[in-house]
């Protein structure tokens, strides 16, 4: 088998849709294709079928797959083990994150970290949704829940905390509330229900058994502007909120307790250059422990 058809093989398969694949791969759609044929022609068998939603595997397809990721974790060893032979550190790494920690906390330690390893290149995405290492969406997830399936090692980071704030221009003209049973009484900020990617950050109910939210904001840091603007009360992280001057905490209302992840997938273990970044990021929050609190 040709190795670079196998790999394209991996990224359809993780992909569901050669469109998407290809995407990813850099390639066209037509290459993409042509590759999964010349790989299908030189099995003899039908690695996929064309579905008007995508492409799914084929039993042979399912039998190739375990095959063709153990040649893909052969190769990442290989990898490593030249990386160990290196004096530097290189590469690419991409880190999934919710814009809370992503954009609020690691963004600005990033240069840092990039300023030590000059041949290492990191990609901070926010993932407001869902998503998958081992379709390898990223190469380091912070995730809110430790997960449970897959080939998968995490590491608790940090917990932290959700409480109830207002801007000081919407205590000044309502006041704030001394109990839940006066959330009513209050214009309330929320997130999108159906757009939040796991229950463990459907946490306005344990606040309150009803957060009818006016406003709906998908963004933890879209929530925070609103607050701030005035538009209302808001479950805000806390390690947020208390950067900003102008927010007020509602003591009545004690705060909730969630918790960080550190996540990468078991086959990049042995990366040089994956192990630098989840030991800086580590090291980062480490550094700021007292800021989660």
């Amino acid at each position: 088998m040709n190795w670079d058809d196998v790999r394209i093989f991996l990224a359809v398969a993780r992909a569901g849709q050669i469109l998407g694949a290809a995407r990813k791969l850099r390639l066209d759609h037509a290459t993409v294709s042509r590759r999964i044929a010349a790989l299908e022609a030189s099995l003899n068998a039908k690695l996929f079928r064309r579905l008007t939603t995508g492409s799914a595997l084929t039993a042979a397809g399912q039998r190739l797959l375990p095959t063709a990721e153990r040649l893909e974790a052969e190769l990442i060893a290989a990898q490593a083990a030249m990386e160990g032979e290196a004096e530097t550190v290189s590469g690419t790494v991409r880190i999934g994150a919710p814009d809370g920690f992503g954009t609020a906390f690691l963004a600005r330690h990033l240069g840092t970290l990039t300023a030590e390893h000059p041949g290492l290149r990191v990609q901070l995405v926010p993932v407001p949704l869902s998503f998958s290492l081992s379709r390898r969406e990223a190469d380091i997830a912070i995730t809110v829940e430790r997960p449970t399936e897959g080939r998968l090692v995490a590491s608790k980071l940090v917990d932290y905390a959700l409480g109830i704030y207002a801007s000081k221009s919407y205590v000044e003209a309502h006041g704030l509330p001394k109990s839940r049973a006066e959330f009513g009484e209050h214009r309330l900020v929320g997130y999108v229900p159906d757009l939040v990617a796991t229950p463990s950050l459907d946490y306005a109910q344990e606040f309150a058994s009803d957060w009818p939210a006016g406003l709906a904001v998908s963004s933890a840091l879209g929530q925070v502007e609103a607050v701030r603007a005035g538009a209302g009360l808001g479950i805000l992280h806390a390690f947020i909120a208390r950067s900003h001057p102008d927010l007020v905490a509602v003591p009545a209302i004690p705060p909730v307790r969630r918790a960080y992840w550190l996540v990468y997938h078991e086959s990049v273990r042995p990366l040089r250059h994956v192990q630098a970044v989840t030991n800086f990021i580590t090291r980062a929050v480490e550094k700021e422990r007292a800021l989660f609190g």
